[in-house]
């Protein structure tokens, strides 16, 4: 939903200051996108120990470096094949390490049940069919680009849950519901076109 609405107008103001980083800090894309794992990885131990602003700092410098280096690769004129692969694997280990986080602070907090652990990794077990989705069909040279909870919405929501912690698993279900849906609405528009693509011309 991001990618079709405003995605024009965030890369007319990320776009120069990506050129501006590459070439006046000369901050390599790939260097970046290193960085924003070690940056999950922080953001991961701060929730686990229940320090949810040290880790809402983490989790916003992660998504900055997610942001930034596409526009610096371009910049530099280093996009390929192999870096969009790159990009693409470490964003999903950082959401996994995210989540991993709170799935660890949920079976340590005296106010939760154990058993809410599964949320989390609910969560990400959906996040991954998400991705999934959208590679094998991009494979097939079918368009899965769609759905209410893409990269960006995923960030905002799971941002509110961290700094507004005391409805974290409140956040949680919602945000399990709205996955759920986009991987729903990602299935049925595959088969849609799945099955025009079948018909013989």
């Amino acid at each position: 939903m991001f990618d079709g609405n405003w995605r024009k107008g965030v890369d007319k103001v990320v776009n120069p200051v990506g050129y501006w980083l590459n070439k006046y800090l000369k901050i390599n894309a790939n260097y970046l996108t290193f960085l924003g794992l070690g940056l999950s990885v922080g953001c991961m131990y701060f929730l686990s120990q229940g320090r949810f602003w040290i880790a809402f700092i983490f989790f916003v410098f992660t998504g900055l470096a997610d942001l930034f280096d596409g526009s610096i690769a371009k910049a530099a004129g280093t996009i390929s094949v192999r870096g969009a692969f790159f990009d693409s694997l470490i964003d999903r280990l950082a959401d996994a390490l995210i989540l991993a986080g709170i799935a660890w602070y949920v079976l340590g907090a005296e106010n939760h049940s154990d058993r809410l652990v599964f949320l989390p990794i609910g969560i990400a077990f959906v996040i991954q069919i998400i991705s999934y989705q959208r590679a094998k069909a991009e494979s097939l040279k079918l368009e899965a680009k769609s759905g209410l909870m893409e990269r960006a919405e995923r960030f905002f929501v799971l941002g509110f849950g961290i700094v507004f912690n005391q409805w974290l698993i409140q956040t949680l279900w919602v945000f399990l519901g709205l996955v759920s849906l986009t991987a729903i609405q990602r299935f049925i528009k595959i088969m849609r076109q799945s099955k025009l693509a079948s018909k013989p011309d």
